[in-house]
């Protein structure tokens, strides 16, 4: 298992630990998890912020719209699927990752050279 980087917040630490103690991860794989972990700590800043200030406040025309906060925390959430699903963990028990999506007709390789 990789030690979890500096700063994470509690569910960030438990999200990198849980998937670096399973999993062998490629180093730009680790540095979307860290986006991932880090992400997941904003969430439960963004929560937090919400139990405490409500879903809505009141905007300088005096219309009651939904808080800043849970705007982000919709952004945030999708972006955290994204990067988890980035990842390409298997499922389950099974050991093999999902299949790549690659470009609609190949992957993207590197290219030779051309004379």
């Amino acid at each position: 298992m990789l030690e979890a980087p500096a700063g994470l917040a509690e569910s960030g630490r438990a999200l990198w630990e849980s998937i670096t103690g399973v999993f062998g991860l490629e180093l730009y794989e680790q540095q979307l998890l860290l986006q991932a972990c880090r992400s997941v700590d904003l969430l439960d800043r963004l929560a937090e912020k919400a139990a405490v200030s409500g879903l809505t406040v009141v905007n300088a025309k005096g219309d009651e719209v939904t808080a800043p906060w849970i705007t982000e925390h919709r952004q945030q959430s999708q972006n955290y699927s994204r990067m988890i699903a980035s990842l390409r963990l298997p499922e389950g028990e099974s050991d093999e990752r999902p299949q790549r999506r690659g470009a609609a007709r190949r992957s993207y390789g590197i290219r030779g050279s051309v004379a």
